[in-house]
């Protein structure tokens, strides 16, 4: 007799009764741990010592996933969030959470998730923090027309999904940018070709403030007009990006962002970096800042010593480095950033530094750069430096600085450099996007004697 598979019900998905947790700690995705029948059960938007009503929406064999539905006992360092969109945008979510519980959370998780996977143990060096509050200097924002009401909405994205949530203000964008958010939500919407338009990028740069708008046809003359109108009237410069990537300034001259670094410190002038709106930045300036000169502090650049910078960007720890007399070599993968950096070293007089693109992934063994360096700089992305890191033993370099922006990908690539003979001297937290759980963090490795 033929027997035909019937699927069962895929009960992994299914909501269970409202039940109370008893919340112990949180992962090092801002998400509360509890435990349920022998089960780890992580629960989003709850906070440590919180017995919370919640209810299961997804169970493994070894985890499960609930969804809150109650504080019903609040932690000591639960706040009510600042921002009226808090619970439906994905941008934030540890605004529940004071800053300084935020933060001291961030330095125990890096320092367990190092000492857990890596056996890494060093000195941990005070956090560098900023402003809690409207610190990026930088942001894109989202567009969605519908076809049946004919409005277009700005806004961010929800969490772990494409909608788009309308917003009027964004408390942790610089001041000036969070305010042109509503005026530029009207403006868009009095264009002819609103249709047509995709996201809306802000920066907040030294020279002044930027707006780029993505388009996907030609805009007529009267949408030109009242785009340059806006621009007079907010004192804002307004690019056009097209469909192959160009950038056209809506006033027929195109200025790029800039900023600067080092002009706080008086034995050094200023450089300047441009950057291309599109490309990598980071969006905390006053974390920047501070992030570079500590890396300068421990790598102590030497007229004469020769530094690689790898995963360089367009130059925003290579310039400080050869302002200071290193020779620097940097290695970046994303073309359009290298042919940035040379720029920037050129426009800034420095002829110490060399730049290079490259697969930071690949075989390096034939790169024109490869060889003995004084000392490393690594500032990669989320995947981190692991393939990068196996050319050690060419390098030997005896210090290593390494910026991450993923504590697990920094601690599994931690473990080869213990392995390679390295010690891990310093550690510290850079609390680069306050009122969220991301962590960055920088460690300094020394070649052991």
């Amino acid at each position: 007799m033929a027997q035909f598979f019937k699927a069962k019900p895929n009960s992994s998905k299914q909501l269970s009764a409202k039940q109370s947790f008893s919340v112990h700690q949180l992962d090092h995705l801002g998400a509360g741990i509890a435990q349920h029948q022998g089960k780890v059960v992580f629960i989003p938007g709850t906070l440590p010592n919180e017995t919370v009503q919640a209810q299961l929406t997804e169970q493994k064999k070894n985890y499960a996933r609930a969804k809150l539905i109650k504080v019903e006992t609040p932690s000591a360092e639960r706040v009510t969030p600042l921002c009226p969109h808090y619970q439906s945008c994905g941008g934030c979510d540890l605004q529940h959470m004071s800053l300084a519980g935020q933060r001291e959370h961030k330095s125990a998780a890096l320092v367990d998730i190092m000492a857990k996977f890596a056996g890494a143990e060093g000195n941990s060096v005070p956090a560098l923090t900023g402003e809690g509050w409207h610190y990026r200097r930088r942001a894109r924002l989202a567009t969605l027309f519908d076809k049946n009401t004919k409005q277009l909405s700005l806004g961010f994205r929800a969490s772990s999904s494409s909608q788009v949530v309308p917003i009027d203000t964004c408390l942790v964008l610089a001041k000036p940018l969070a305010d042109l958010i509503a005026p530029f939500a009207k403006l868009l919407n009095q264009l002819v070709a609103k249709s047509s338009l995709g996201h809306l990028e802000l920066i907040d740069a030294d020279n002044g403030h930027f707006a780029v708008i993505r388009i996907t046809k030609s805009l007529n003359d009267k949408d030109m007009a009242k785009l340059a109108q806006f621009a007079e009237q907010h004192q804002i410069h307004i690019c056009l990006q097209d469909n192959n990537g160009e950038f056209h300034g809506i006033n027929g001259t195109l200025l790029l962002p800039v900023y600067q670094l080092l002009d706080d410190k008086a034995d050094a002038t200023p450089v300047s970096l441009t950057f291309t709106p599109g490309n990598f930045v980071q969006v905390n300036a006053q974390i920047n800042k501070a992030m570079v000169a500590q890396a300068l502090d421990w790598l102590a650049p030497q007229p004469g010593e020769r530094i690689l910078d790898l995963f360089c960007g367009m130059g925003n720890f290579s310039l400080p480095l050869a302002k200071l007399g290193a020779e620097v070599i940097g290695v970046e993968g994303v073309s359009e950033m290298v042919s940035q950096a040379r720029e920037n070293a050129a426009a800034n007089g420095l002829s110490n530094l060399t730049f290079y693109h490259g697969d930071l992934s690949a075989d390096l063994s034939c790169e024109p750069w490869m060889g003995k360096i004084d000392k490393l700089l690594l500032d990669p992305a989320r995947a981190g430096a692991f393939e990068s890191l196996q050319w050690l033993k060419k390098m030997k370099p005896r210090q290593v600085v390494y910026v991450s922006c993923n504590p697990a990908s920094l601690a599994r690539d931690s473990a080869v450099l213990l392995e390679r003979g390295y010690k891990l001297q310093k550690l510290g937290l850079i609390d680069m996007f306050p009122q969220t759980h991301h962590i960055e963090a920088m460690a300094l490795f020394e070649l052991a004697k």
